[in-house]
């Protein structure tokens, strides 16, 4: 299963916009976005990814029942966090700011555990057990690196997609 994650758009449409593209052709089978949306307007452009999204509120999305009716609206989830979700054979644990990550890093309950919230990517890929990935911020704005990632969980492996 391909997973797309993403976090922190922050109202960036050229970048959410290129983010979704990337995903698109790499014909991810599920979205993650791990908050920090911060308005509906964004959610138009993130359903043209054309997979499901599960996504967990950020603690700057002011618009949240806005954010909220506009995902659910289209089918996709969008929750408090943290929240797990299951797809196919994956089970995800979506956070948005990093609590306990040294307890979730190889956890046998999940496959892949997201965070966002430090705009810093993290990968940790421990030998067995749940992967813990922070892709990074869409948006650009605090380090200079928009990015988000791509997860092959069969293979247990991270693409991250520059999108500067």
């Amino acid at each position: 299963m391909l997973v797309g994650v993403m976090s922190d758009s922050h109202d960036h449409l050229d970048r959410l916009t290129l983010a979704v593209q990337q995903l698109r052709e790499r014909k991810v089978e599920l979205l993650l976005h791990a908050g920090d949306f911060i308005a509906p307007f964004t959610i138009p452009i993130l359903h043209q990814v054309g997979c499901p999204i599960r996504a967990v509120f950020g603690n700057n999305d002011g618009e949240r029942v806005g954010l909220h009716n506009r995902l659910t609206g289209l089918g996709h989830q969008l929750s408090e966090r943290p929240q797990t979700y299951s797809f196919g054979e994956g089970r995800f644990l979506l956070l948005h700011e990093p609590a306990a990550l040294e307890a979730l890093e190889g956890s046998p309950h999940y496959d892949l555990v997201v965070y966002g919230h430090t705009h810093q990517i993290d990968v940790r890929r421990p030998e067995s057990g749940a992967l813990v990935l922070n892709p990074g911020e869409v948006c650009g704005w605090v380090t200079g690196k928009a990015s988000c990632a791509v997860v092959n969980l069969a293979r247990r492996h991270i693409e991250l997609i520059s999108l500067i």
